[in-house]
């Protein structure tokens, strides 16, 4: 009883500073539905994916039961819950924040690498990176690394160490999915377009390949950012700059599986295929006609 009373006592400061908790069971999983909530009978709540009616005043429907309201926390239902809790969560995005799970010493040597320092967690098996900001969550975005901010929760391990900072592109990037497509009126071929860039098609490269890689994810991460407007322009200015990059090697560089990452990832945030291909293809061609 004294662990459950610690865990209610976690909740609410984490309530009181703006963080919304829920209490989990073993197995670091959410309590499960009550029998009017059983099935997502009543709709679910006002802040799930598919808006509904629910107003059951029980720890329901995992992260969305997650709260600052602290008569809920305190009251008689969720006093039940706490008594068989195992642990405590909360809710990233509902606190405006975004936790980049990584877990395997491997993940979290690739962060060190490639994201910006920010507050650090530690966990049993690697760490969270917490930035301000929240953004769709998604898991396995790389090996060991998930994205939990909204729609998802994480477990409350303490407030970690290190000063917060906000939610770089480069995490947000992540969670795209980038789409290999071919050009219009393109002879269809017994094998797609290879989208992986490696020294198989880069044979003549004079660049390291972590070197390489390291230029174009930061270039389909502009591309990406220009979620209203701009990407197909962006889209030519890294081509131009990823030719003018590759201008001396003697070749081959593989810069056509890089122009078609760049492509999937002006198309990924509403360019059209036909505008984006045309887009990359005058950077590449402009690249050449300054370097020759």
């Amino acid at each position: 009883m004294t662990a459950n009373r610690s865990h209610l006592r976690t909740a609410l400061e984490l309530a009181g500073s703006g963080v919304p908790p829920l209490p989990l069971r073993k197995g670091k999983a959410p309590f499960g539905n009550c029998p009017a909530c059983a099935k997502n009978a009543c709709g679910g709540r006002p802040n799930m994916k598919t808006p509904g009616p629910c107003t059951c005043s029980a720890p329901c429907h995992g992260w969305a039961a997650a709260t600052t309201n602290l008569h809920v926390i305190n009251s008689p239902t969720w006093e039940r819950v706490w008594r068989e809790a195992a642990a405590v969560a909360y809710h990233p995005g509902g606190a405006g924040l975004t936790v980049v799970d990584l877990d395997s010493p491997a993940a979290v040597a690739w962060a060190r690498q490639s994201l910006p320092a920010t507050r650090i967690v530690l966990t049993t098996r690697g760490e969270h990176w917490l930035y301000r900001g929240a953004m769709p969550s998604s898991s396995a975005v790389r090996p060991g690394v998930d994205i939990k901010s909204r729609m998802s929760y994480t477990r409350w391990l303490g407030p970690g160490t290190g000063r917060m900072v906000d939610l770089p592109t480069a995490v947000r990037a992540l969670v795209v999915r980038e789409e290999a497509t071919r050009a219009p009126g393109r002879v269809a071929s017994s094998s797609p377009v290879c989208t992986t860039w490696d020294r198989v098609v880069a044979t003549g490269c004079r660049h390291t390949e972590r070197y390489v890689r390291t230029g174009i994810e930061h270039g389909l991460a502009l591309v990406r950012s220009h979620t209203e407007s701009g990407a197909g322009a962006q889209a030519f200015q890294v081509a131009r700059f990823l030719k003018t990059q590759h201008g001396r090697c003697p070749g081959p560089c593989g810069l056509a599986v890089l122009g078609e990452r760049i492509v999937a990832a002006a198309v990924s945030v509403g360019v059209p295929e036909a505008y984006a291909r045309r887009a990359v293809a005058n950077g590449l061609e402009a690249a050449v006609e300054r370097t020759v």
